[in-house]
């Protein structure tokens, strides 16, 4: 049998046995040329399907704008923790209590102190509306000084005028009584020639000598009286000379106390303004011991638990995450692929946490990506040596989940140009970059 088994069988014998049959299966074609041919046919259409280059960065869930971020909740006046209203994880509005300060500086602890600066505050109101009395009753001393200068001036320039008629009325009288002295020399001088001639008797001689010194006795009055009305002139001049003086000084004085009455009251005003804005600051205080939400949202990471914990000034309590934002994406892109970024180009998303099927090459055919456009980008590096990129939602596309949570991962997929499969496969066996595409850039939602 085993020698039957090794003959060769000829061509047009009878059929092989079932064993060798079954188990060389020679009476059979091959169909590897149909595989062969058929994959590489398979290959060469799939090499010119359309392939959608992309470029590819990591990044995190942000906000739009600055103030839907997370914010730190910080004190602003020192003090010490008296009462929690809210724990971590609650949600609060705008305006809620968050914390309670006690004091902890010595010039504030008067619980009264509002009461006793306004106090202050009165008293030097006060004091302005005397300094400012005193200042008018000055203005009004120095108007009765100026009415009395200007009488008593009036009335030595009447006392004056009279005293210089009075000199000349006496300037005429001593000019008579020169005139008379002067005809009783004249007698007297021909009564020595007429006595010595015998023509009068010596009786009417003593006479008219007696006329001559009477004569020289008016004379010598006469000029005296002239004199003392001239001296009185000096003594009046003098006189209104030094009231002048003593009403200026009068008024000078008058006038330095209004002014020193005025500043006395601008001193008094400086010092109610101080009083005032401390009072205002007190005022503020007394508000800031209550720490209010500035925002609704969730607070977390509180920084103080037990109550009496000292705060320092600027410290933070806790934080608060807005419940109401506007999502964003910070990518980081590298420098080699930031040409290949513009503002306006749509970016696909894959969001941490969410089920995605991916063909990178083919957006249409992926599953569980979320769209957005490009609305900034920085022009200078950060310090992981990327350039960061802003991303908003895309409102032609589906809308982003509401599960998002601020500092959650994403990635994103820039589309480029559309090429097909086999320059793309040449391409990065090259390591050439992908070709500039330049998008048309959108409106950037606000």
């Amino acid at each position: 049998m085993n020698n039957y088994l090794y003959q060769p069988i000829e061509a047009g014998t009878e059929k092989c046995p079932s064993a060798f049959g079954k188990i060389y299966r020679i009476d059979r074609k091959s169909r590897a040329k149909r595989w062969l041919f058929g994959t590489l046919f398979v290959l060469l259409v799939f090499m010119f399907l359309p392939w959608t280059q992309n470029i590819r960065a990591r990044g995190s869930v942000t906000t739009l704008r600055q103030e839907q971020r997370p914010q730190q909740i910080n004190t602003v006046i020192a003090g010490s923790v008296s009462k929690w209203y809210v724990k971590e994880g609650d949600f609060v509005k705008a305006g809620d209590t968050i914390l309670q300060l006690g004091e902890v500086k010595a010039e504030y602890f008067d619980s009264n102190l509002l009461q006793r600066t306004q106090q202050q505050i009165v008293a030097k109101q006060q004091s302005i509306d005397g300094y400012r009395n005193k200042a008018n009753a000055s203005e009004a001393q120095m108007e009765a000084l100026r009415e009395a200068r200007k009488f008593k001036l009036e009335t030595l320039d009447n006392k004056i005028t009279q005293q210089q008629l009075k000199i000349r009325t006496e300037e005429a009288e001593l000019i008579a009584v020169k005139n008379e002295l002067d005809a009783y020399q004249r007698q007297i001088d021909a009564a020595k020639v007429l006595l010595d001639n015998g023509a009068i008797s010596l009786t009417e001689f003593e006479r008219r000598k007696i006329n001559f010194q009477n004569s020289t006795a008016k004379l010598n009055s006469a000029t005296n009286k002239l004199e003392q009305s001239r001296q009185e002139l000096v003594n009046l001049s003098i006189e209104k000379q030094s009231a002048i003086q003593e009403y200026t000084d009068k008024i000078a004085k008058a006038q330095g106390e209004g002014f020193s009455s005025l500043s006395e009251a601008a001193t008094a005003e400086a010092e109610v303004a101080k009083l005032q804005n401390a009072y205002a600051n007190y005022d503020v205080r007394n508000k800031l011991y209550y720490i209010l939400a500035p925002q609704s949202g969730q607070v977390s990471k509180a920084k103080k638990a037990g109550i009496g914990e000292f705060l320092k000034e600027g410290e933070m309590i806790a934080e608060i995450v807005p419940d109401k934002v506007q999502f964003a994406i910070e990518l980081f892109v590298s420098p080699m692929d930031l040409p290949l970024i513009s503002i306006g180009q749509k970016v696909r998303f894959i969001f941490d946490g969410f089920p995605v099927i991916v063909f990178s090459g083919w957006p249409g055919g992926s599953y569980g990506t979320f769209g957005g456009r490009i609305i900034a980008i920085e022009k200078s590096v950060s310090v992981n040596g990327k350039f960061r990129v802003l991303v908003t939602e895309d409102p032609d596309d589906r809308k982003w989940p509401e599960q998002l949570s601020i500092g959650g991962g994403a990635e994103g997929i820039a589309l480029l140009k559309d090429v097909r499969i086999y320059y793309e496969i040449w391409r990065r066996i090259n390591g050439f970059p992908p070709e500039y595409y330049q998008a048309q850039a959108a409106p950037v939602q606000k």
